[in-house]
């Protein structure tokens, strides 16, 4: 094997390994930050191994499509929240029109609003609290709020949302056995929300 054709084995193995760590659905930014030479996902779309979603954005043929993810990968500050987390923890029945997502504040937003996501902000020292991660229907790993942020979430934002959703929400919480009533009590007093949240617990517990 000469040079030129192990170098550009080199770079399809490498490409290979970095879109299976990636699910299957790999971006541009991923593959230049692997220093990869961009060639090589034409190459892999040639081939039928690649084809292109949208632009800087490809996905493995044998692999789904999830644009939870994908819009994750995208857009690596943003936490979903509020409604999309409900949905995600089976707190709702409702499946989420627009994905909710969380940025901090001084974030740059409207190229994901353009594309019809809602975003709330939050103040720096807050939008990590109670970050953890959750899986997509088609089981990869996206960031989302825990239980508990989530209700917190909801009760500040509740005249932005169904109070139906609100309610519901709080009633399947209380009912679940992996719930933290402690956790969910600290998180509130630390939105200013205890108050409004003793309200909804004092009716359904």
């Amino acid at each position: 094997m000469n040079v030129k054709v192990g170098v550009k084995m080199n770079y399809i193995e490498k490409l290979n390994t970095l879109i299976n760590e990636h699910n299957g659905i790999i971006l541009t930014k991923h593959v230049t930050e692997a220093r990869i030479p961009r060639v090589y996902i034409t190459q892999l779309i040639k081939n039928g191994i690649l084809e292109r979603l949208e632009r800087g954005v490809y996905i493995k043929k044998d692999s789904f499509d999830d644009e939870m993810y994908r819009l994750q990968a995208k857009y690596a500050s943003t936490v979903f929240s509020h409604d999309t987390a409900l949905f995600l923890y089976d707190l709702t029945d409702r499946d989420p029109i627009h994905y909710s997502v969380t940025v901090p504040a001084g974030y740059n937003s409207r190229n994901i609003q353009a594309i019809g996501i809602k975003v709330y902000s939050i103040k720096k020292e807050l939008y990590e609290l109670g970050l953890t991660s959750c899986r997509t229907v088609f089981g990869r790993t996206i960031k989302c709020y825990n239980m508990e942020r989530t209700i917190c979430d909801i009760i500040r934002n509740r005249n932005g949302l169904d109070i139906e959703i609100v309610t519901n929400a709080i009633k399947r919480y209380t009912k679940r056995r992996d719930k933290n009533l402690p956790q969910l009590m600290r998180y509130a007093e630390i939105f200013r929300a205890s108050k409004i949240l003793r309200s909804y617990m004092e009716v359904l517990l």
